[in-house]
This record gives C-alpha cells, structure tokens and sequence, in this order.
C-alpha cells in the first residue's frame, strides 16, 4: 500500500443471508403445498459485488448511487461495523465515522452526562472533556437544556449533541453518511463551514450523499455505484451527470 494512499479498498464483496417467510401457521403450509417453487431456508442478497478504490491522503471523495445500490454498506465495511464476505480493506491514518450519530447515548441520563459518557467512548479523559464542554454545548445551542433527560429531547437536539461530539474525535480519514442534512438550516450552515475546514486542511474525506449540489461544491472527485459496483469514477461533475442519467 503506497504512502499516499489512505483507504484502499480491494475486490470487496458483501453478501447478505435474507431469511424467508417462515411457515408459521396452518394455512400457509397449506397454500405452500401447491406451490412449485417454496419459500424456504434464505436467499443471498449481494449488496457488493466486487468493489476497488484507491482514494489518497487529502481526497474529498463523493460515493453515489441510488438507494440500495450499496454506498453505505460500503462506508461500514471501511468503518469495519461489517465485515466484508471477500476483498480486503487497509487504512492508513486514524479513521473517524460520522456514520450513526449518537450510538452509546443514554436516554435516561442528562445532556450533560452523555457528554461525558461519549466523550470517554471517543477516548477523552475528564479533563479533557473539562476543556471543551462548553465549546460542545455551544456549538449544538442547548446551553439551557443540558441537565434535562436525553429522552426528552426532541430528535433534532439529540443529532445537534452527537454532532458536537462526533467532530471533537479529530481524525485523519473521515466517514460521512449524509450526515450534512442534520438540524435545520441555521446548525446545517455550521455543519458546512466545519466540512469547509476539513477540506482546507486537507483531512481525507469518504462522502456518502444524495446531493448532487454538495458532490460539486466539497468533492475533489466522485465514485458512482450501481448494483454493488464501480461504475464511474471520475470528476464530481461527471458522475453527478451520470447519476442524474439514472433517473431519465
């Protein structure tokens, strides 16, 4: 794996075992019996089928497709919150996922201990978590909420948290699954600008999105994926306009 590389991906396949309908009940087995091809055991879903990226230090690639095509199954592999079935995947550089914001939170405690509580998760000792917490809660706008209950928040507040926390965590190569689309449009345009900052310093960016606008303004290069493969690769232009093409 060359230095300049951050995350190569190598014939990565993932397959998915998808259980049938099972014959819990008299008249299925009975309608079952007339049938020539019966649902039974599992099939296989193949959500990649042989996936090879090289993506360099300092990259601001786009992952496109449409729904299913295997763009996020793709971004838990690297994130290896899957394993993949065949292939291989090697990072160079601590790797940070924006990919489930808020795993490890607790409903039952309050703003304030969930930060602490996700803070040691992300590897932060107290006094470190001390010195920005009030940068955390000023940058998710629930000063006056941080010693309620997480359950009573309402889910916008709750993303702005794990977002605040998420992007203390400063990593090399990052991960990101939609996740500019959080809070609404005042929080999203802080969102931007923190994203404007990575790029600037040339942090290693895997973008998963829907939004051909943000694929031209941040990516530096864009990857389509259709049916679990690479169908382009190229300029963020050029595969926005392929991927608009799958919808004519």
């Amino acid at each position: 794996m060359s230095s300049d590389v951050a995350v190569s991906i190598k014939n990565v396949k993932k397959h998915f075992k998808i259980a049938h309908e099972k014959e819990d009940s008299l008249k299925f087995k009975v309608v079952n019996l007339f049938k020539k091809n019966k649902n039974k055991g599992h099939s296989i879903y193949k959500a990649l089928n042989g996936i090879d990226i090289d993506i360099k230090r300092g990259e601001f690639v786009g992952i496109l497709g449409r729904n299913g095509a295997g763009k996020s199954t793709l971004l838990k592999i690297i994130a290896e919150i899957y394993q993949p079935t065949s292939g291989s995947v090697r990072v160079n550089g601590k790797l940070v996922p924006f990919i489930e914001l808020g795993v490890g939170f607790n409903p039952n405690l309050s703003g304030r201990d969930n930060v602490y509580l996700n803070g040691a998760m992300l590897g932060f000792t107290r006094k470190e978590i001390d010195s920005m917490y009030d940068s955390i809660v000023e940058f998710a706008e629930l000063g006056e909420f941080m010693d309620q209950k997480l359950k009573n928040y309402s889910s916008g507040m709750q993303v702005r948290l794990a977002f605040s926390m998420a992007i203390r965590a400063n990593g090399d190569i990052l991960l990101l699954d939609e996740v500019l689309a959080v809070g609404d449009a005042a929080f999203q345009r802080k969102c931007h600008n923190y994203f404007e900052s990575l790029k600037e310093n040339k942090k290693t960016i895997i973008f998963v999105t829907h939004s051909m606008d943000q694929v031209e303004r941040y990516c530096t290069r864009a990857v389509l994926i259709e049916k679990g493969r690479v169908t382009i690769d190229s300029t963020p232009s050029e595969v926005a306009k392929a991927y608009n093409n799958l919808f004519s």
